[in-house]
């Protein structure tokens, strides 16, 4: 499986340095994307349509993202998985990081957001958030960063994440109501 997973990263990473404006895109994506998806999920607070349920959504987002980046941590504590630019797999077009490759943090936190959107019923923004996840999962693959099976094993985490968040933060009670009603 390494070897598939390697080679599947080597291709995709081998893309890069052939276009210096999809090499910077793409560093940004990777920077900043979900930072930006963050700010669209926050922004959502002030809707006026169905204000209850789009705030319920957002707590339940943050939570998922919480959660997601929480069990990353636990699984750091016994997956050490090499970074591929350390394994000669993959060059690197950012600064090298030191923690373990697996998970990636980028694709459960902003795969964790797009899931939770979409298990409450928020199709069209789930939709729009997944495409993001996808954009960024495949931005830190392409710069170099991380295996393919990182960014897969962080959106499973974020799809986990959010779907137990579902199960146990629930919608319009004493708890939700107290805090949807905030601002």
């Amino acid at each position: 499986m390494y070897e598939f997973d390697a080679a599947v990263t080597h291709a995709i990473n081998g893309l890069s340095n052939r276009n210096q404006f999809a090499d910077i895109a793409m560093v940004y994506v990777s920077m900043i994307g979900v930072p930006i998806v963050v700010l669209l999920v926050a922004v959502q607070w002030w809707r006026r349509d169905d204000r209850s349920h789009v705030r319920h959504v957002l707590v339940a987002s943050g939570l998922s993202f919480i959660l997601g980046l929480a069990i990353n941590q636990l699984i750091l504590l016994v997956v050490h998985r090499i970074r591929p630019y350390d394994a000669g797999v993959t060059h690197l077009l950012i600064a090298p990081s030191a923690d373990p490759s697996f998970p990636s943090d980028h694709a459960t936190a902003a795969f964790a957001i797009a899931a939770a959107f979409l298990f409450h019923d928020m199709r069209k923004l789930g939709a729009a958030f997944f495409v993001a996840a996808l954009v960024v999962a495949v931005s830190r693959v392409f710069i170099g960063t991380h295996y393919v099976g990182d960014v897969v094993g962080g959106a499973l985490t974020g799809f986990a994440a959010a779907a137990l968040v579902r199960l146990i933060y629930r919608e319009d009670t004493a708890l939700d109501r107290a805090v949807v009603r905030i601002l």
